[in-house]
C-alpha cells in the first residue's frame, strides 16, 4: 500500500507583477522529493499576480482569496481543497481560523524582535539594519513558527541566524536572507508535515523537536 502524501496548501501574498518565489520553490521541491507533500493549491490575494502565473506554470490549483479575511472564509478555503496542512509563505494578511498546530509561517528576521503588524519584507530588513547601526544586533535570521490568531508570535521551531556585514544596506541583506529562505524552507517544512516537529497548542508548551535538532533560539 502507497503512503499516502500530505496535503499542503500554500497561501502567498507576491504582487500584481511577481513574487511568490518561496511558494515556487516548496513547489519544486515537492517535485524532487525534499518535500514529501501533494500541494493542493496556491492562494493569493492577487488575482493575475506572479503567484497565479507559478500555478499556472506547475498546473496547480490557484484561488484567488481577497477577503474578508475572516475565520469562516479561511476554513472554506481549507474545506474545498482537503488541506491537512497550511504554509504561510509571503502571505501579508492575518489570519484567523485555522488549526494552530498545522499552520505555519516563514519570516525574514528575528522574532519577536523583528516581528509583529506591518513587519514583513523590506520593512524588516530595514529595522535590522537600523538596528545594527545602534549596536543592538550582530545578525539577522530566518525564522520559522507555528502561527496563532496575533502577527508572528506564535512558538518558533527554526531560527537561522544570518550574519549582518558592516557595508549592508537593507537590500543586500535581503538577498542573503532570502536566500537561506529558499534553502531550508521546504526541508524544515517536512519536518512538521510529517510530525517530526509538533506542538500541543497548550499555553506555554515547548515545540517538540527532533533529537539533535540545533535550530532553535
Amino acid at each position: 500500500m502507497i503512503d499516502k502524501k500530505p496535503k499542503l496548501l500554500i497561501f502567498a501574498s507576491g504582487s500584481s507583477k511577481g513574487g511568490g518565489s518561496g511558494a515556487r520553490e516548496l513547489i519544486e521541491n515537492s517535485l524532487t522529493g525534499v518535500l514529501d507533500a501533494e500541494i493542493v493549491a496556491l492562494v493569493s490575494n492577487h488575482e493575475n499576480g506572479g503567484v497565479r502565473e507559478i500555478a499556472d506554470e506547475y498546473h496547480i490549483k490557484f484561488i484567488h482569496f481577497n477577503g474578508p479575511y475572516t475565520a469562516e472564509e479561511y476554513q472554506k478555503i481549507v474545506s474545498n481543497t482537503g488541506a491537512e496542512w497550511i504554509s504561510l509563505s509571503g502571505w501579508l494578511k492575518l489570519v484567523l481560523g485555522f488549526d494552530q498546530t498545522r499552520t505555519i509561517n516563514i519570516h525574514p528576521g528575528k522574532l519577536p524582535q523583528f516581528g509583529g503588524k506591518g513587519m514583513y519584507g523590506h520593512f524588516v530588513h530595514e529595522a535590522t539594519i537600523e538596528a545594527y547601526r545602534r549596536g543592538e544586533v550582530k545578525y539577522s535570521a530566518v525564522t520559522m513558527h507555528f502561527v496563532t490568531p496575533i502577527y508572528d508570535d506564535g512558538p518558533v521551531f527554526f531560527e537561522y541566524p544570518v550574519w549582518i556585514r558592516k557595508n549592508d544596506t537593507p537590500e543586500t541583506l535581503a538577498s542573503r536572507v532570502n536566500k537561506i529562505e529558499h534553502g531550508w524552507q521546504s526541508y524544515i517544512t517536512n519536518l512538521v508535515i510529517h510530525k517530526k516537529i509538533t506542538w500541543d497548542r497548550k499555553k506555554h508548551s515547548p515545540v517538540k523537536i527532533p533529537e539533535s535538532y540545533k535550530f532553535t533560539a
